[in-house]
């Protein structure tokens, strides 16, 4: 089996995207990947991530890659968990509070919270595509996405808000816990009482 041909085999079972590092830890030379490129077999997709020609781009995971630190937040993770049809125009991400993120702010909104919030309720999550990608749990969004400053629709936030009242899953302890995290308890109480 050619270099190529593990590439393209470790890209398919991948969801159809490759990263750099991926190919790197396969002891690979990164000139393959332009390699393949150059011969139609991958199209680049961002920096240090490829795709399988003609495989439909996966954003949420090329973004992932790029952003490890990333986690999917307010309407991304709303679309991604299933709480709003709505895709994202811009993407959320948030990151620790002492994460750098004026370098990529042209290309998503980040978002910086402390860190025991930063990792309250990280999940894994499928994206369209199959990928997986880390986001942020049904309930610490919900909490997000009533804090100020987010500009979001009020029209998304109480669809989020009455599909949750129908989730099986839901979790009010976690909730709660999340809303006086994020100082929304006041915001939030209104929508507690509908779902209780």
């Amino acid at each position: 089996m050619t270099n190529s041909d593990r590439i393209l085999k470790a890209a398919m079972s991948n969801g159809g995207t490759i990263t750099t590092e991926q190919v790197n830890k396969m002891k690979i030379h990164r000139t393959t990947l332009r390699n393949m490129v150059d011969r139609g077999l991958l199209d680049r997709s961002s920096r240090g991530v490829y795709v399988l020609h003609a495989k439909l781009d996966d954003e949420f995971y090329n973004l992932q890659t790029r952003f490890k630190k990333g986690v999917f937040s307010n309407v991304s993770a709303l679309y991604l968990l299933g709480f709003t049809d709505r895709t994202p125009i811009k993407f959320d991400m948030t990151f620790p509070a002492s994460y750098n993120t004026s370098a990529f702010k042209n290309e998503i909104t980040a978002h910086r919270v402390k860190q025991e919030f930063y990792k309250k309720g990280i999940i894994n999550v499928k994206t369209p595509s199959g990928n997986k990608v880390n986001v942020y749990c049904i309930e610490h969004t919900l909490c997000d996405i009533l804090k100020t400053g987010y500009e979001i629709d009020i029209q998304v936030i109480t669809d989020a808000f009455k599909r949750y009242a129908g989730y099986k899953n839901k979790n009010l302890p976690l909730l709660s816990e999340c809303a006086k995290m994020s100082r929304v308890e006041k915001k939030i109480r209104p929508y507690l009482e509908v779902l209780i």
